[in-house]
């Protein structure tokens, strides 16, 4: 029944609308309405996650306000202590105040604006989620005012307002991050970990606003101290400077009202992960699925599947054709026309990588390839590594039988071998390997193969505690992403017995002097970063010597012969030879097929003609 005029009964269940459109409960009711203090903390799990996203939501406050200089100082990986300073606009006493309370911006005021939003923050939760769970001060003055403001804060709860004297712009601490919520602080990562994504938001930031000097200091030193009125190249340089600029290509695109910029990588630079991928939509960094899809149309056809090229992606267009107010966190976004945007950020990476060297692709030219003279009636002969050679008897060119094959005659010696014998017919397309056997055809991947005998000999080292080092030359110094370099840093002793001389070099850069002898023709920094991204595949596994074992193997075998390498007739009849002793030689650590095989009775169905005997 109807009571007034917007409060409607719901009879003897006792519950009703208030004219606030909340949902009550009366006694016999299971409904009721949260505290304050609950609510906030659980708007507070969905903008604050760990230290991090308290940096990266004060990080972007101070750009709203038009901040030319940002310093961030973060202890113990920002659970103790996390203050953002900057020269921004500032704020008198009400604006103070006003700022910490939900849902309270200065950035938005219609339901209308958030379809053409151009700022960073506009929601007006951060603040008051982060004082919900943290002791937090807040200092702040514009510079036509002669004093400015502090409030003080505990749990959410206002603790003190008073005048103080503070530098135009404004100043937020926060410490003792989740000390009233301890279930989110058990949580929480070592405190490299945390500091490590904290790093990867403040150089996320600092790259896409390269015009506005930015400091990190962490635990008393100084990580960062970027200059003002940088150039993008420079911000890179001071801020990825284990990513070679003579590797990048400039994107410059433009589609309608779209524009893309920034770099991609050349083909050969990839990661086993996209960690690193930097997108930013309208100077906002974010994570969309549809962008993902564009880079990998991009570069399709020039990388392999599981790979993932590094990408610094800069789209500019119209705050109305993108929705902002997708995710409490502001991470995700959608677009109104997605497939003009997915159009144009793949034109923009394919036209910066038209007409790149082969170099460029990690895949040799065929330049040894002769076309046979005008009016010659003989058919082509190849030998061993795919090389045109002048027509002879077939014969003469053919190994009667790979070394090995002898060997296999007795089958009892070992039951998984894939064949009794087998000759090498020769190569085609510059990849795949042609093998008759005893029972057959069989088409085999040397890149596969490779990698199958790489992982098998270096397991089979770590399990008897016969791991061989070989030294470099001269030592390699790596430099890695923050991320990346804790992972490396985790697992030191654990590579050093696995036959890596690696110590820690400075920051996030290691020096290597030896690697594994079996891994010694591999670059070390390429193995270096083969693993970090391995370890990262593995995360939440207990990382036991044996994983890490496994994952280094891994890693090896992505840093392997490539597909397309030319291999001379020995290295194949090598390659052969250590494949017929591996315990698996049928598919690569990853589970891709080795070898293909095509027995006489399936030759025999698809010519059409009667199954050889025997």
């Amino acid at each position: 029944m109807k009571n007034g005029r917007n409060n409607w009964n719901c009879g003897q269940g006792g519950l009703f609308v208030s004219i606030s459109g909340v949902l009550m409960k009366n006694e016999s009711g299971n409904i009721r309405v949260l505290p304050d203090h609950v609510i906030n903390k659980i708007a507070a799990g969905e903008v604050v996650e760990r230290p991090a996203s308290v940096v990266k939501e004060l990080v972007e406050n101070a750009l709203d306000a038009g901040a030319t200089e940002i310093s961030v100082e973060v202890t113990s990986g920002g659970r103790t202590l996390i203050s953002v300073a900057d020269n921004g606009r500032g704020m008198n006493r009400n604006d103070a105040l006003l700022s910490v309370e939900r849902h309270a911006t200065s950035k938005i005021s219609d339901v209308d604006d958030i379809e053409r939003v151009a700022t960073l923050g506009f929601r007006g939760e951060a603040l008051a989620a982060i004082s919900s769970v943290s002791r937090f001060t807040l200092r702040s003055r514009p510079a036509a005012d002669l004093s400015g403001t502090e409030i003080t804060m505990s749990g959410g709860k206002m603790q003190e307002v008073r005048d103080a004297g503070c530098p135009p712009g404004a100043i937020v601490e926060v410490r003792h991050l989740f000390f009233n919520v301890p279930a989110r602080r058990k949580f929480l990562r070592s405190d490299q970990t945390e500091l490590a994504h904290i790093r990867s938001v403040f150089m996320m930031y600092a790259l896409v606003n390269h015009t506005i000097g930015l400091r990190l200091k962490a635990d008393g030193k100084l990580i960062y101290n970027l200059p003002a009125n940088a150039s993008l190249d420079d911000r890179l340089a001071d801020l990825f400077d284990f990513i070679s600029k003579e590797h990048l290509r400039p994107l410059s695109f433009a589609s309608g009202n779209m524009r893309v910029s920034g770099y991609a990588a050349v083909p050969s630079l990839t990661r086993a992960d996209r960690s690193e991928q930097y997108l930013f939509i309208n100077r906002r960094p974010v994570a969309a699925g549809l962008l993902a899809g564009a880079i990998r149309e991009g570069y399709r056809t020039l990388i392999p599947k599981e790979r993932h090229p590094v990408v610094f992606i800069f789209l500019d267009l119209n705050p109305e054709q993108v929705d902002v107010n997708v995710h409490p966190a502001k991470k995700e976004v959608r677009f109104r026309n997605p497939g003009e945007v997915r159009g144009a950020v793949a034109g923009a990476i394919r036209e910066a990588l038209a007409n790149q060297p082969a170099k460029d692709f990690s895949i040799p030219v065929r330049s040894d390839v002769k076309k046979q003279p005008a009016g010659r009636e003989e058919a082509p002969v190849w030998d061993y590594a795919g090389i045109k050679k002048k027509a002879a008897p077939v014969e003469s060119v053919l190994p009667m039988a790979v070394p090995t094959g002898t060997k296999a005659e007795n089958p009892a010696e070992k039951t998984n071998k894939p064949w009794a014998w087998c000759r090498i017919i020769g190569q085609i397309g510059n990849l795949y390997v042609i093998l008759e056997t005893n029972e057959g055809l069989v088409l085999m991947d040397p890149h596969a193969a490779h990698e199958r005998v790489l992982f098998e000999k270096f397991m089979s080292e770590v399990s008897g505690s016969a791991v061989k080092s070989q030294a470099l030359l001269m030592a390699e110094s790596v430099s890695l992403p923050p991320v990346d370099a804790v992972r490396i840093r985790r697992m030191l002793d654990g590579l050093r017995k696995t036959g890596f001389g690696i110590s820690e070099f400075g920051r996030d850069t290691f020096l290597v002097d030896a690697v594994p002898a079996c891994f010694g023709d591999l670059a070390a920094r390429n193995l270096i970063v083969e693993i970090a991204a391995s370890l990262a595949e593995s995360s939440g596994r207990n990382n036991e010597e044996n994983l890490l074992a496994e994952q280094i193997a891994r890693a090896a075998c992505r840093a392997a012969v490539k597909a397309h390498a030319h291999l001379s007739a020995a290295e194949l009849e090598s390659l052969v030879d250590q494949l017929e002793k591996a315990e698996m030689p049928y598919t690569c650590p990853h589970g891709r097929p080795v070898i293909i095989c095509f027995s006489l009775h399936e030759l025999a169905r698809k010519f059409g003609r009667n199954a050889p005997r025997g």
